[in-house]
């Protein structure tokens, strides 16, 4: 059972978030020759374990989640942060004509990333954390097996259907309604303007409209298609994090998501801001510095 983290864990996490700790711009090459930028940052301190990919949510940059890295980093893990494709400094080129797609960001861009931190650490296994959708692809990557362990955080299918019933009803119109007719307009996906993170390509914000109407989150990019679903092989121990609060990862799409991973011993904890002296935490805000509080949670978990 992972505990709530003391007031002195936090007094400690305040301390380590001001110090520096350096980081090193790197190029990852996917096998379709796309490359994606990133952050490597080497452990500086704490108990040594085994390095961590950091996937991110959609709609998301890098750059959220750099301090968190870097506390990572001080608690004994290399870890690598990275832009998917057609989002942040792996942008190249007008959005409207980037053809990326949600299922790319597993096959691709997830893989590539996994493979360059086991060739740089020289690991044999790495850590995967994923937000949200960086923690609903495992089943798309064929190299699966280099990741020993997944700590996912507000991670769940996003299915419209387990949602609170209102905020299901609006999401539908936003993702399935107002991002197509945006994308009529522009060529992509003006999230932004409605609230929903960073604007994507349009592929990336159709794909990603679909899969939450289905449910069953990427298993919508793979269903019936031969040696590309791999979500019944993954074994590796798989940890999620949810808070109470939060509107898109409840109780039923986390259900949802971890469904498809029967083979897999899961752990599920329901946060409720309280527990660790916070109003709010919701979706996003577990990697904000202000919400440090959560931090040794999740360290924790992936030491464990």
């Amino acid at each position: 059972m992972l505990r709530v983290p003391s007031s002195s864990s936090s007094t400690s996490t305040d301390a380590f978030i001001r110090a520096v700790v350096p980081s090193e711009s790197v190029v990852i090459t996917c096998a379709d020759g796309v490359r994606l930028q990133g952050q490597f940052i080497r452990a500086s301190g704490g108990t040594p374990g085994l390095p961590v990919l950091l996937c991110l949510a959609t709609g998301v940059r890098q750059r959220f989640y750099v301090r968190f890295a870097h506390w990572l980093a001080g608690q004994g893990h290399d870890v690598l942060v990275f832009d998917y494709r057609g989002i942040g400094l792996s942008l190249t080129g007008p959005l409207r004509e980037c053809k990326a797609t949600l299922s790319e960001w597993g096959q691709q861009d997830q893989v590539a990333a996994l493979d360059w931190l086991v060739q740089r650490t020289r690991a044999e296994q790495v850590l995967l954390l994923g937000h949200s959708a960086g923690g609903q692809m495992l089943g798309l990557l064929p190299n699966h097996h280099r990741v020993a362990k997944v700590v996912g955080v507000a991670v769940s299918s996003g299915w419209f259907g387990g949602m609170p019933p209102v905020f299901g009803l609006v999401s539908r119109a936003l993702l399935r309604v107002l991002l197509p007719l945006g994308i009529r307009f522009k060529g992509y996906a003006p999230c932004t303007a409605l609230g929903l993170g960073e604007n994507l390509p349009a592929r990336v914000a159709l794909e990603w409209g679909q899969w939450c109407a289905a449910g069953g989150c990427a298993t919508n990019a793979v269903r019936h298609i031969s040696g590309r679903d791999f979500h019944t092989d993954i074994r590796m121990p798989i940890t999620v994090f949810h808070a109470s609060d939060d509107n898109i990862a409840t109780t039923r799409t986390v259900a949802d998501l971890l469904r498809h991973y029967p083979a897999a011993p899961q752990q599920i904890y329901r946060l409720k801001p309280a527990d660790v002296g916070l109003k709010a935490i919701g979706h996003l805000d577990w990697f904000r510095t202000s919400h440090a509080a959560v931090w040794p949670l999740l360290g924790a978990a992936l030491k464990s």
